[in-house]
């Protein structure tokens, strides 16, 4: 099964997407997002392998949501705009369909996207080039996604459903909705380290440790007991 999702803030479109989509016997309907910043949320915990997806949507659009995804499923954008076709396609995308669609011409579209799929599962079991590392993620907050360097990262402070961020060349932190252990996930765990239950720290930042505290920049953050073998990876020794 080939595992979708549906972006549009037209709830007249999400319906009709959604009647389609169950018309389709391979594919299956994860979820239906209103904005770009549902998807992303959906996203982190769950894999997507196909996104039918709007463009012209409040807040971040269609092609900028796009752009952001540092692992890319499968896109088909429906719109019903046809100027922005061509960057639509500079995106590799699978298709961009133009509302209102016709259900032949919708089923047309996820054959191209079942016939990719397969591609890719069938190269998956070859040799990969692999990718360069990324030294940068995205993160959402005041209605931006915000490219962040792991380089400028200095620490993170988990609150519930929420983080702040503490970088080097922002006077305040950024405060972004998501999980401390969603984000935790998303960075390089040679790089950065979680030393508490609510605190990831930037191994690069460190300037010293004591003990069931540690100095990052001219932060002092704790660290507990549940921890102690990562001050051990972090130093050699024991803490």
């Amino acid at each position: 099964m080939i595992r979708s999702i549906i972006i549009d803030d037209e709830p007249l479109a999400l319906e009709l997407l959604e009647d389609n989509i169950s018309k389709v016997a391979n594919l299956e309907l994860v979820g239906s997002c209103r904005t770009a910043v549902q998807a992303i949320q959906l996203m982190q915990h769950q894999p997507i392998d196909l996104i039918f997806c709007d463009i012209q949507m409040p807040g971040i659009n269609g092609l900028q949501l796009v752009k952001s995804l540092t692992q890319k499923p499968l896109i088909i954008f429906v719109t019903a705009y046809q100027e922005f076709a061509i960057d639509g396609f500079e995106l590799d995308v699978v298709d961009y369909l133009l509302k209102p669609v016709p259900l032949e011409r919708f089923l047309k579209a996820c054959n191209k996207a079942t016939k990719l799929f397969e591609l890719n599962k069938k190269a998956g079991g070859e040799i990969q080039i692999p990718e360069k590392p990324r030294k940068y993620l995205f993160v959402y907050a005041d209605y931006n996604l915000i490219k962040l360097s792991h380089d400028d990262i200095i620490y993170i402070e988990g609150l519930k459903d929420y983080v702040k961020i503490f970088t080097t060349n922002l006077a305040k932190p950024i405060l972004s909705r998501i999980t401390i252990k969603a984000l935790e996930e998303q960075l390089p765990a040679d790089e950065f380290f979680r030393v508490h239950k609510s605190y990831i720290i930037n191994l690069e930042h460190i300037l010293s440790i004591r003990k069931g505290r540690i100095k990052v920049a001219e932060t002092e953050i704790p660290f507990s007991e549940n921890y102690k073998d990562v001050i051990s990876r972090i130093t050699g020794k024991l803490p």
